[in-house]
């Protein structure tokens, strides 16, 4: 059965779309040859057909703007398409109809581009909903493949995806996938999932046939969120002029006074209309709104759907930010951190004796040592006698052994209290793996900070926003560890959900306020904000619901893009406002004068509008702080940043050797251990470090604006290498084979050093250089 079936939609047809497209610019077409064979005839000598023409050219234009602009009033709305009526009527009532035909072209040009930047909008969002998938492959029990309507896939069902298939659910594959994840998170690069890691609806894959899990239904689902979202977002003029309506307040009665004042105090009523034709507000109408329609267009593309206009146009005025921190700042997963052993202990099988355990247990720790196992190509047992205990943990035999995995229990022995200190101080949890003889060790597991965190909110400053507040419900001292990190201005610890809308309300009556959450306990501080972002598509969770704004990928620097565009857009769309209303209003004073007849005012406000909707349609492009990063130069952050997860292995023995010769400096274990570092650091280590500094680097020249940008990077280089050498010496002076008692406080200065230079170079690497990668980073993933 081919991937069609097994992904079915409704796709438009391309006939269908082209003749769309030709519809939309058909009346322009028709107008224009309308105005010129006016021409020609008036060129003829025969003036009462070219009048009989353009008389009937606006006569086009008159009858669907004044409909326009009577619902309009109905709805008790006072706009600024009167001027343009006015205008039509009062050129057929003075008889200059060729002033009339030109403003009917210049309004039917004004729409045609508003239909092309609109149709730019929706482009990627009608994809969307083209390719979602209608059924699904389902194993039965008996192992046989069955297609079934997508809305009958329940949780834990069984699926096969074919090669060309779209991922029906959200899950996790049974196998390695290669999968192309563009329409979800805009990255056209192909991403590699390995067995047991997530994969969200909507992606493609791009390789062999594989098996998966479904975690979520399809109602429940990435794909679902993003479809549901896409309808909503179909771009909706009214809320977008509320820009432009706010110039016509004081616009359309200023118009109106003119033209009333050069009739009544010249008795000609073609100054009148004259004022009219040149007042007539395309830079109000129509490029206020093509600004903003292309704003829209583009945040779409970075991953980022916006509601409507009146959200982006709100979203480009904000001065004020609140924060979750949970799944917003941080990763919102825990990953492991570290796996502290006992003395003598193999790290590596205690943490594959733990995901040997945890591979049957649905909880998220369980769900994170698994795959920290498998990242290191851990090979797991199937265990037997699982048994869990809410609130202590599981158990289970691993090879004969009987194996627990959860809270210590009983006495612990020195270097378990000295690991739990370690936990606490640092805010981590840890999830203690013991046997029948006493405790193996503990996976210490956090919540680590997103790399690109630090560099959004440094972004969000230079775009405009005055004060950032970080909201958690999160313990007071690890909300100030992850404020210190990102640099925000406050922080509300212990925060209930009514206090983040306390919050939320209190900064809103100051500013214009922008909330970001992922969870259903944000949703309503997402709802009381000026304009609320929800972290993820996460289908029908109620931060997705009531959020003006999502991001579709699990990005936080997609918010700093966001920001970036909507203030691009909303600077475009008031210069394009207040240049063309400013020539206008030069025009109309000329023409009150009696300066400006009304077939050169209106070719003049052909003019004048064509130059501001020009204009407008620069917010295609520009406004970004951050370019495109070369295919090139995002293998390299790739391939580095995958890198790092060897370096992190070798930093874990790096402390555990340190550790070792600070308590038993006298145990033979000590120099072996000493030695093995050592060969990790000039094995691994530093053919690292000398890579990046002649292939990574030098890349980054171009996107970071200048070489001199990684110079502290290299100097930390410098650094490292200097120590290992250092560290290389001293192991020199051992040639008895055993520490003396003057060696071992150099040892442990140089030990340290390079755990703290290296854990801080790694965190400087990936939240300067790794986070500019626009795919998922690995730091994101562990």
């Amino acid at each position: 059965m081919g991937a069609a079936e097994s992904t079915e939609c409704v796709p438009e047809r391309p006939a269908r779309l082209r003749v769309r497209r030709w519809w939309t610019w058909a009346p322009l077409v028709a107008l224009g040859i309308a105005v010129l064979a006016g021409a020609a005839l008036r060129i003829a000598d025969r003036p009462d057909a070219a009048d009989l023409i353009w008389a009937a050219v606006t006569v086009a234009a008159l009858l669907p703007a004044a409909w326009s602009m009577l619902r309009s009033l109905w709805r008790r709305k006072f706009g600024v398409d009167v001027i343009a009526v006015l205008a039509l009527a009062g050129a057929l009532a003075v008889g200059e109809y060729l002033a009339g035909a030109v403003i009917a072209v210049m309004l039917a040009t004004g729409r045609s581009l508003e239909s092309y930047a609109q149709r730019r909008a929706t482009r990627d969002l009608r994809a969307l909903l083209a390719r979602a998938p209608r059924t699904a492959r389902r194993r039965g029990p008996d192992g046989a493949i069955e297609v079934v309507p997508l809305d009958q896939v329940a949780v834990a069902d069984r699926l096969l995806v074919g090669p060309g298939d779209v991922v029906p659910v959200d899950g996790t594959v049974d196998e390695a996938a290669t999968l192309d994840e563009s329409v979800v998170t805009g990255e056209s690069r192909l991403v590699q999932r390995a067995a047991g890691e997530s994969v969200a609806s909507g992606v493609v894959n791009a390789g062999a046939g594989f098996g998966m899990r479904a975690t979520k239904n399809a109602a429940q689902s990435t794909y679902a969120g993003i479809v549901r979202l896409a309808e909503e977002a179909t771009a909706h003029r009214a809320p977008m002029v509320r820009l432009a309506d706010r110039y016509a307040a004081a616009f359309v009665p200023f118009t109106l006074v003119l033209a009333g004042l050069a009739w009544l105090l010249s008795g000609d009523v073609v100054r009148a209309v004259a004022v009219l034709v040149v007042a007539t507000p395309c830079p109000l109408l129509l490029a206020t709104p093509i600004a903003i329609v292309s704003g829209l267009s583009r945040v779409a593309r970075r991953g980022v759907l916006v509601r409507d206009g009146g959200a982006l146009e709100l979203l480009g005025r904000a001065r004020t930010l609140l924060v979750d921190k949970t799944g917003t700042l941080t990763a919102g997963h825990p990953r492991a951190a570290e796996t502290v052993v006992a003395p003598g202990g193999d790290r590596d099988e205690v943490l594959r004796l733990a995901a040997s355990v945890e591979q049957l247990s649905p909880h998220v720790l369980a769900a994170a040592l698994v795959r920290q196992a498998r990242e290191r190509g851990l090979a797991l047992t199937e265990p037997t006698d699982v048994t869990e205990e809410p609130g202590r943990g599981v158990s289970g035999r691993v090879d004969g052994r009987l194996i627990r995995v959860g809270q210590l229990d009983g006495a612990s022995p020195v270097w378990a209290d000295r690991a739990r200190a370690r936990t606490e101080l640092a805010g981590w949890s840890a999830v203690w793996v013991s046997d029948d003889d006493g405790p193996l060790g503990a996976i210490l597991l956090e919540d680590p900070v997103r790399p690109d965190a630090r560099r959004t909110v440094r972004r969000l400053r230079a775009a405009g926003l005055r004060r950032i507040v970080l909201v958690t419900g999160d313990r007071p001292s690890t909300a100030a560890q992850v404020a210190a990190t990102v640099g925000v201005d406050d922080v509300l610890a212990r925060c209930t959900p009514g206090e983040k809308v306390a919050r939320v309300r209190a900064e809103a009556d100051r500013a214009v306020t922008v909330m970001v959450g992922d969870g259903v306990n944000d949703a309503p501080a997402l709802a009381e904000a000026h304009v609320g972002v929800a972290m993820g598509a996460t289908g029908a969770t109620a931060s997705a619901d009531v959020a003006d704004a999502v991001l579709t990928v699990d990005r936080l620097d997609r918010l700093a893009d966001a920001v970036e565009i909507a203030r691009y857009a909303r600077r475009i769309a008031v210069q394009s406002a207040t240049v063309g209303m400013g020539l206008a209003v030069l025009a109309m004073v000329a023409a009150s004068a009696g300066r400006l007849p009304p077939v050169v005012g209106a070719f003049l406000q052909e003019g004048i509008d064509v130059l501001v909707i020009l204009n407008a349609l620069r917010a295609l492009r520009g406004g970004l702080s951050r370019g495109d990063v070369a295919p090139r130069t995002r293998e390299l952050l790739a391939r580095f940043d995958a890198e790092h997860e060897a370096v992190r292995g070798v930093l874990a023995g790096l402390r555990d050797t340190a550790d070792l010769v600070a308590t038993d400096p006298t145990s033979p274990r000590c120099l072996p251990a000493l030695r093995e570092t050592h060969h990790l650091l000039t094995a691994r280590v530093l053919p690292h470090e000398a890579a990046e500094e002649r292939q990574l680097y030098p890349a980054l020249a171009e996107p970071l604006g200048s070489g001199e940008a990684t110079s502290t990077m290299s100097r930390a280089h410098v650094e490292i290498r200097r120590q290992v050498d250092l560290l290389g010496a001293q192991l020199a002076q051992s040639a008895d084979g055993r520490l003396r008692p003057d060696q071992v406080p150099d040892l442990l200065a140089t030990l340290y050093g390079l755990d703290a230079v290296l854990r801080l170079h790694l965190a400087q690497e990936e939240e300067e250089f790794f986070s500019l990668d626009p795919s998922e980073p690995a730091a994101e993933r562990r």
